[in-house]
């Protein structure tokens, strides 16, 4: 699913008020790399929508919660969004309106700024291809009571993964790789935010060379 062309629309028509914005919209800055590496906070999702404009989302989640108030019960949908370019870069946002479309657009925004790099590798001795088809360690990662642990497999495997995980290492780039899960999977917002949680590692844990 791609963006809305209504989204088209307001990029068209966005005046930055980030310097990060300014920089990106005069052309200073032109890459998701020099983005994320600077020592400016990213507060504006049309930032990540100039410098990757491949991206793609799709729902992982909706669900309806209730809040008693003193006016009476309000109740509003939670949208959990996943956004990448199948090539490395990824994020992972929720929204909350009383309309679902609203809710939608809250979600991948908040995904848009939650972008994140994955490093990708073959880490598996039965393949040492050195090609970025699966993830170069082992990594491990939790949300919640979800754990899961994601090991690197050889090339031509596939996901070995339940349906919520197999969808975000899709989107990240992963196409092959070994999965184990433990704790209430069935809560889909927790497994994904385990899943993103653990791909994340992937950048933060220094490999030796």
């Amino acid at each position: 699913m791609t963006k809305a062309k209504s989204w088209k629309e307001e990029e068209k028509h966005w005046g930055p008020s980030t310097k990060l914005g300014k920089l990106v919209q005069n052309g200073d800055i032109t890459t998701i790399e020099e983005v994320l590496n600077s020592k400016y906070p990213l507060k504006e999702y049309q930032i990540v929508e100039t410098v990757l404009p491949d991206l793609v989302e799709e729902v992982l989640d909706i669900n309806m919660v209730q809040r008693m108030t003193d006016s009476g019960r309000r109740i509003k949908f939670r949208v959990c969004v996943i956004v990448g370019n199948k090539d490395g870069y990824i994020g992972i946002g929720i929204g909350k309106d009383a309309l679902v479309r609203s809710a939608i657009t809250k979600a991948i925004r908040a995904a848009d700024l939650n972008i994140t790099h994955i490093e990708r590798g073959c880490g598996s001795w039965e393949c040492n291809c050195n090609g970025l088809h699966s993830v170069p360690f082992a990594v491990t990662g939790k949300s919640g009571g979800v754990y899961v642990n994601f090991k690197p497999a050889p090339k031509g495997l596939g996901l070995a993964a339940g349906n919520t995980p197999k969808k975000i290492l899709e989107f990240a780039g992963i196409q092959d790789v070994w999965t184990k899960t433990k704790g209430k999977t069935r809560t889909t917002l927790n497994l994904a935010m385990a899943t993103f949680n653990t791909l994340k590692k992937t950048s933060m844990i220094k490999a030796r060379s």
